[in-house]
């Protein structure tokens, strides 16, 4: 690889300046906000990704679907920077930092308004392009003392410092929760806490594959390092900083166009189980599932679909209902609305070799192709062989949006749960249509279930009467917050998994995805035993999204009552869920007006307590709410730490007064979810109306714990 250097100054304005290197390329600092910066490298011959999909600062305004230009600075205020050079050296300041750069090798130094150190390039090298395969690498000095979070869905400890990972989705099924990667997300986005206490986020606006190394590697001949690979994408990233991680994350996220607010139905418990929808007798099981949690009395706001509605054996046929399964959809879906539920199905971008569907769409050239002979790519997909759609295809888009109405909403379901659609195809003569500027496909993956969910999003929003809108989906990159709700994907169920899926719901979190959960019970693997099966219900029943979903051996599935003697601790949790809905939902709209985390670790709420960055299992529920799950079998009681803040914290339970800034024992019986509220915080909260929990039952009690702070 080749160090870029030797250069010069071409230009310089109000708002930033240009650099040419020897080689014809441009390198660019650009200032947008006070406290945000762009920096990119423009290569002589032009842009690799011309196009992104990411950026839509504008509140409001969407992305085009074929991209926005990689130089508009639409949205951005790019307040007014004061540069000089002496010595050789580049300075540039503006109210919020102050930027040195050194000409050769090229090296920047970043420092906050006050003259704090934050970020440094390698003193001896930072920036490399390589002419033998595209990559680029970005080099910063690395402090041991340094904290890294983000990256997306990515398992094991919060901290990332010292690992390497990642950015390609892959159809992880049964991952190992600790350690696995990677995971479903493309998320090139590290927040890092600097030495000073300060914060600041890096965002690299690329489609191509990532890898960050984040303290793995060591070279004799360099100080501490951390670096990111790009393969063969663009250099183009956005730095960010802010006192703490809250205003850091917010610039993040209004600069990928922020979080939508779903309908409120969607914060409900959920149900899921690919077991009912591919039994035989599925819509016979569905029926009796519909009569059976009524009879349980557990609240449910709505019911997903697993693919098994379209699949005839093994293989998954998008947009087709198994009549033999299904005799009469339409009959079932109108009594499960009758019984307060809304549906999601699942549907797949792939279509298999023997779809009946498949001859039209080629017809179109509407598949990932070979660029050389314009044949579809054939891929390995549920138990056949298929193709998978091109979203950067008009045609495929509408052809998209009209089966889903068609075959889906038509038939009276509400949401398209966009599922499979990491499009891991490795083939390097794989290439898409890109709306008339083709894309090779190691340049586009994540961008297709980008752009999927979007259709999937914007077919809803135009099916007559319904006002309120999200989407579901399992992969994609920055962006995928503007419609959809995820998840953590096909998790097995073990009490490590209970525990390390915790902080990888955080660290999504962390990465600005706030609409997000895991399948309660664990997907794939055994069954849970009694005891694992109610304190994995509890440690999910507080997360943003609450479903219940599994694939187990011989279609048994994880549902409420699947072990009789904790039912009672199991419909508790989920009421208490619908208890606290009230304030749940505020926290949904703070996501959406002004980007703040629904569950974060607490050092996010108290980031000057050393105390909290130490790894454990417990997550704030916005600011009012300290949620400490159990995930070790068989205890009984539960260490916690209560973060010094507060003059105090309370027990949501027992109302008992504990100490700020010590840990606790607390009881922990296999009926509780130990919960603790800063003294004077106040939670919103609704009873049952008439015996019945709803996502819309009123605010019944506006609940005050301890005197105000």
């Amino acid at each position: 690889m080749k160090k870029l250097g030797k250069a010069q100054v071409v230009s310089a304005t109000a708002h930033g300046m240009d650099l040419s290197l020897p080689d014809g390329a441009t390198f660019s600092v650009q200032v947008l906000e006070e406290q945000l910066v762009r920096v990119r490298l423009r290569p002589a011959a032009g842009y690799r990704e011309p196009r992104t999909w990411a950026i839509a600062p504008i509140a409001g305004r969407d992305v085009a679907w074929e991209g926005r230009a990689r130089d508009d600075l639409s949205g951005f205020s790019c307040p007014a920077a004061h540069m000089q050079t002496e010595n050789g050296e580049v300075t540039l300041k503006t109210s919020g930092l102050s930027l040195r750069l050194r000409p050769d090798p090229l090296c920047l130094h970043w420092q906050d308004a006050q003259g704090r150190p934050l970020l440094s390039d390698r003193e001896t090298s930072a920036y490399f392009t390589s002419s033998r395969t595209g990559a680029v690498r970005h080099y910063l000095a690395r402090d041991r003392s340094e904290r890294y979070y983000g990256l997306g869905d990515k398992t094991g400890p919060l901290n990332l410092h010292g690992r390497r990972l990642r950015t390609l989705g892959l159809d992880a099924l049964g991952y190992d929760p600790q350690s696995g990667d990677p995971l479903y997300k493309h998320w090139p986005f590290v927040m890092t806490r600097a030495p000073s206490g300060m914060w600041w986020g890096i965002y690299y606006d690329t489609l191509a594959a990532c890898t960050f190394d984040l303290g793995c590697e060591h070279d004799n001949y360099h100080e501490l390092f951390r670096y990111v690979e790009i393969d063969d994408g663009e250099l183009d990233y956005y730095l960010m900083t802010g006192s703490n991680p809250g205003e850091v994350m917010a610039q993040f996220v209004k600069l990928i166009g922020g979080t939508h607010l779903p309908p409120r139905w969607s914060l409900g418990y959920a149900q899921t189980a690919m077991g009912l929808a591919d039994a035989p007798d599925a819509q016979v099981q569905l029926d009796s599932f519909i009569d059976r949690i009524q009879q349980e009395n557990i609240p449910i706001s709505s019911f997903h679909y697993g693919s098994g509605y379209s699949s005839k054996g093994k293989r998954r046929y998008v947009f087709t209902w198994n009549e033999s399964k299904f005799p009469d959809p339409k009959t079932l879906n109108a009594k499960f609305k009758q019984a307060g539920m809304h549906l999601v199905a699942n549907i797949k971008p792939c279509l298999l070799d023997d779809h009946p569907a498949y001859a039209g769409v080629k017809a179109q050239q509407g598949f990932i192709h070979d660029a050389g002979t314009g044949e579809p790519i054939v891929e390995q997909f549920w138990d056949g062989v298929g193709s998978h759609l091109d979203f950067t295809h008009p045609a495929v888009i509408d052809w998209w949006k009209t089966q889903l109405k068609a075959q889906v909403l038509d038939f009276g379901i509400d949401v398209g749960w966009n599922d499979n659609n990491e499009y891991a195809i490795m083939d390097d003569a794989a290439s898409c249509h890109g709306f008339g500027a083709a894309l090779p496909i190691h340049r586009a993956r994540p961008l297709h279930g980008l752009l999927m969910t979007r259709a999937s999003f914007e077919a809803q929003a135009a099916n007559e009467g319904n006002t309120q809108v999200y989407s579901v989906t399992r992969g994609g990159p920055p962006g995928l917050q503007r419609y959809a709700q995820t998840w953590s994907g096909d998790n097995t169920t073990s009490w490590e998994t209970l525990r390390w899926n915790i902080r990888t719901g955080l660290q999504m979190s962390l990465s600005g995805m706030f609409n997000v959960g895991h399948d309660v019970g664990g997907f794939a693997g055994p069954l849970p035993d009694p005891e694992m099966f109610v304190r994995w219900v509890q440690a999910c029943c507080l997360n943003p999204r609450m479903v219940m979903n599994s694939w187990k051996a011989g279609n048994v599935s994880n549902v409420p009552w699947m072990h009789a003697e904790v039912t009672p601790h199991v419909a508790s949790a989920i009421r208490l869920r619908y208890r606290l809905m009230p304030y749940l939902w505020s926290l949904f709209e703070k996501a959406a007006s002004a980007h703040q985390p629904i569950i974060r670790p607490t050092f996010f709420n108290f980031p000057d307590d050393e105390q909290t960055y130490a790894d454990c299992d417990d997550f704030m529920l916005g600011d009012a709410l300290l949620v400490a799950p159990v995930v070790q079998m068989g205890e009984r009681t539960r260490s916690v730490y209560l973060p010094a803040g507060p003059r105090a914290w309370i027990n949501f339970h027992n109302g008992d007064t504990l100490a700020a800034g010590r840990r606790h024992t607390v009881p922990a019986g296999l009926e509780t979810l130990p919960l603790f509220v800063p003294e004077g915080g106040v939670i919103a909260m609704s009873a049952p109306v008439n015996g019945v929990f709803h996502v819309d039952n009123p605010v019944s009690e506006l609940r005050r714990f301890g005197a105000p702070a």
